[in-house]
C-alpha cells in the first residue's frame, strides 16, 4: 500500500495544529509528513526542531523538491485562493483552511482548478468533528427533533485572538471572516439545507481604541429554504480575563424537540495558578490566578508509553481526515467514492453567506438573497 506524503503550507497558530495531526498521521504509519512552507525563517526553525521534516520558505521550490501527494493550507485567509490554484495544478489534492476564499470568485476558481485536474479539494470545518455536533447531527437525521424550525448559534473569542494570533493582518479579517465561517457551515449540514437570505448588523469601538480596524461584533439572521431560521452572534473582544478562550454553542428547535450543545464548558472548570496552556495561540495570564475552562474536545496533547506525544480531538480528526482521503486517493481510489466531506462546494456555500452578512451590514441591515449556483 502507498503511503501519502503530506506537506503543510503556513507554520504559525492553527498550522501548528495541522503538523501535530499530520505528524501523528505520519508516527501511526499512514503517510509522511514530508515539509513545511513559511516566510517566518524562526518558525520553521522551531518546527523543524519539534517535527523532523524539510522546511522552505518558497512553495514552488517545496512542489518541485518534494513533489507531495497532498498540502494543507493554513495561512492568511486572502492568501489561500493563490496557493490552492497552485496546487491543485500541479495535480496536488489540497486541504484548506476556513474560509476557502474571501471571494466567491476566488472560491468558484478553486474549485475549477480542483475538477479540472482531479482532485480533491477539502476544507477544514473541523465542528463537524466534534463529537456533540455529530451526535446533534445524527438526532436530527432521526426525527428526534423534528423538522427543524428556528435556532441560535454564538462563538465568542477573548480579545487575545485579533489582537495576538493574527497582528500582521487582523485588519483584514473580522468576527464573521474569522468564526463565522465556522457557524455557518455547522448550521447547513446539521439543517441540510441552503441559506437563501441574510440580514446583519455589526458592533465597532473595543478593537478600534486599541488601533485595530475591524469590527468587535457581528449579529446575523440566516434564512433557510427549508424554512428554518437561525440567529447568529459571533464577536472577538471578550475581556482577556475571560475564562475560556471561546465561548461557542447551538441550540436546535423542531416542531418535536430541541436539543442545546454548550461546545466550551464540557465539565471541567478551575481556578489555577501560573499559565493554564492552550492548544494554540498565546496564554498570557499567568499573573496570578485565573479561571480557565478547558475544551479536551478540540484538543488533547498525551504520551505513549516511550513518551512521545500523542495527539487527539476534533481539532485533529478533521485534519487527519482529509490526510486518510488522500491514501485513499493514492491507492486507486476515486473522489466519487469517498465518504462525506466539506467540500469546496461546502467553502463556496460559507464564502457566500458571510459575502452577504457584509453587504448587509453595508446596506444598514437590509435582507440579502444569496444567488445560487
Amino acid at each position: 500500500m502507498s503511503q501519502p506524503k503530506l506537506a503543510v503550507v503556513g507554520g504559525r497558530t492553527w498550522g501548528h495544529m495541522h503538523l501535530r495531526a499530520l505528524s501523528q498521521f505520519a508516527r501511526d504509519g499512514h503517510g509522511e509528513l514530508a515539509a513545511l512552507v513559511d516566510l517566518d525563517t524562526d518558525i520553521l526553525e522551531q518546527r523543524a526542531v519539534e517535527f523532523g521534516m524539510a522546511t522552505y520558505s518558497d512553495l514552488e521550490a517545496m512542489l518541485d523538491e518534494v513533489q507531495p501527494d497532498g498540502v494543507t493550507i493554513a495561512t492568511p485567509d486572502h492568501l489561500h485562493r493563490d496557493i490552492a490554484v497552485t496546487c491543485l495544478e500541479r495535480g496536488i489534492h489540497v486541504l484548506v483552511e476556513k474560509p476557502m476564499d474571501v471571494t466567491v470568485d476566488g472560491c468558484r476558481q478553486m474549485i475549477r482548478s480542483a475538477d479540472d485536474n482531479g482532485c480533491l479539494l477539502q476544507v477544514d470545518f473541523m465542528k463537524r468533528k466534534d463529537p456533540y455536533h455529530v451526535d446533534l447531527e445524527q438526532r436530527i437525521r432521526n426525527g428526534q427533533l423534528g423538522d427543524v424550525q428556528y435556532g441560535y448559534s454564538w462563538m465568542e473569542d477573548r480579545i487575545e485572538v485579533p489582537r495576538d494570533w493574527l497582528p500582521a493582518w487582523v485588519s483584514s479579517s473580522d468576527p464573521a471572516w474569522f468564526l463565522g465561517v465556522h457557524v455557518f457551515d455547522l448550521i447547513r449540514w446539521l439543517v441540510r439545507s441552503d441559506v437563501t437570505a441574510v440580514s446583519a448588523s455589526a458592533s465597532t469601538g473595543k478593537l478600534v481604541s486599541i488601533g485595530i480596524d475591524t469590527y468587535d461584533a457581528v449579529q446575523v439572521k440566516l434564512v433557510f429554504d427549508s424554512g428554518a431560521s437561525f440567529a447568529v452572534d459571533v464577536a472577538w473582544h471578550l475581556p482577556d480575563a475571560n475564562e475560556a478562550v471561546v465561548n461557542q454553542g447551538v441550540k436546535v428547535v423542531g416542531k418535536e424537540g430541541w436539543m442545546i450543545v454548550d461546545s466550551q464548558d464540557r465539565g471541567a472548570r478551575g481556578c489555577l495558578s501560573g499559565p493554564v496552556g492552550a492548544a494554540v495561540g498565546t496564554e498570557s495570564r499567568s499573573d496570578g490566578a485565573s479561571m480557565f475552562t478547558p475544551n479536551l474536545g478540540l484538543f488533547l496533547q498525551r504520551t505513549d508509553l516511550w513518551n512521545n506525544p500523542v495527539y487527539a480531538g476534533y481539532g485533529i480528526e478533521s485534519i487527519q481526515d482529509f490526510a486518510f482521503n488522500v491514501s485513499f486517493l493514492t491507492n486507486g481510489g476515486a473522489i466519487d467514492e469517498l465518504g462525506s466531506y466539506p467540500s469546496g462546494r461546502d467553502g463556496l456555500e460559507a464564502t457566500k453567506i458571510t459575502t452577504a452578512v457584509h453587504d448587509s451590514i453595508e446596506q444598514g441591515g437590509a435582507l440579502v438573497h444569496l444567488e445560487r449556483d
